[in-house]
């Protein structure tokens, strides 16, 4: 079936804009955003500098009535309530999680909504793997009653890993419903085999006076990585303490030391505190964390023929920015097999639309 463009979607929880990337790169047009995180919004704004529309704030005010038309709706709703650091942690805290976290799991609810009051021909969700073990399972059947029983959307989901992609073990779960049943089936959707996926070598600096300087990245002739994105020995000594403690008793906790023929560890939005999931090799020499920039390259938000990401925020909110998003190019390949039946849906809603008028 040939891919179909000129179709119009809505970007809720946008974060920087990792959905928006891979669905524009098939054709489609983002006529609304919401973002709340005003620093995520900087980041977004520099990105996508020539929107006609501002990008709406806390998703439980936006009316559906203010929301314009479209044909897809994407959403990468907050992960924190399903996710396994976000379960340990409320849990520690003896605090409430997934549909019991009035902070955020109903804000799945906010999306059940909007698709309720506006009917998009088609949605896009995404979340993290662990959304279909939490509770039991029973979150996430859950989600699937709402959004097929109470809604009427025909339903298909898949867990990807993003290492098909990128070098990165990054397993999300992509939800895809349409309003009319048709032959989609996110299964089918054929991928690049794993195995074959890029390595670290790709997207590190080369630090050998191949690449642009790009402050306060990297410096020099040679464009060599700041030394401050090197572990002390102070936190180097600490992580090798810690993961010593945990392999004594018998656990698997500690760092993720890769070089550039790795594939490394989930880069997530705690890598601003000691960057222990992904630390370069450097020797004999102490490791170093990812500069922002390589964080760009490894969840591939910089790509072949495209100016580079704009980060115009703070090292540590570019981490917890990266550490959250989608892999953009992971998108684009869902996208790819959404299009071409977003477009017949398109075809066969003209005709009724001519009716009408």
């Amino acid at each position: 079936m040939a891919m179909g463009g000129g179709f119009r979607f809505v970007d809720l929880f946008a974060g920087i804009g990792g959905m928006r990337r891979g669905f524009e790169a098939v054709g489609g047009e983002c006529v609304f955003t919401c973002e709340w995180d005003r620093f995520a919004q900087a980041t977004y704004r520099a990105n996508f500098p020539g929107d006609g529309h501002d990008i709406a704030g806390d998703v439980r005010a936006v009316r559906s009535q203010d929301v314009p038309a479209h044909d897809v709706l994407l959403a990468g709703f907050p992960c924190q309530p399903f996710s396994i650091a976000g379960v340990s942690k409320k849990n520690a805290l003896n605090r409430p999680h997934g549909f019991a976290c009035e902070a955020q799991g109903t804000l799945f609810f906010e999306v059940a909504r909007l698709l309720r009051d506006l009917r998009p021909k088609a949605f896009v969700l995404e979340n993290v793997k662990n959304l279909l073990s939490h509770d039991g399972g029973r979150t996430f059947r859950v989600i699937e009653d709402v959004l097929a029983r109470e809604l009427g959307y025909s339903v298909s989901a898949r867990v990807i890993d993003a290492r098909r992609f990128v070098p990165q073990h990054r397993e999300r779960i992509f939800v895809v419903g349409f309003a009319e049943p048709n032959a989609f089936d996110i299964d089918a959707l054929r991928l690049p085999p794993a195995e074959a996926g890029p390595r670290l070598g790709a997207i590190l600096h080369p630090e050998d006076g191949g690449e642009t300087v790009e402050a306060p990245y990297t410096r020099g002739r040679r464009a060599t990585v700041d030394p401050r994105y090197v572990l002390s020995d102070h936190l180097w000594g600490y992580l090798r303490a810690y993961a010593e403690k945990h392999r004594a008793r018998g656990n698997g906790f500690g760092y993720g030391l890769v070089g550039p023929g790795d594939v490394s560890r989930t880069l997530s939005a705690r890598y601003f505190k000691d960057g222990s999931e992904i630390l370069v090799k450097r020797g004999a020499r102490n490791p170093r964390r990812l500069t922002p920039r390589e964080c760009a390259r490894l969840m591939g938000f910089d790509a072949p023929g495209r100016a580079p990401f704009a980060i115009p925020v703070s090292d540590t909110q570019a981490y917890r920015q990266f550490g959250n998003s989608v892999a953009p190019p992971v998108v684009e390949a869902v996208a790819r097999a959404v299009a071409p039946f977003v477009a017949k849906a398109r075809r066969a809603a003209a005709p009724r639309a001519l009716e009408v008028a």
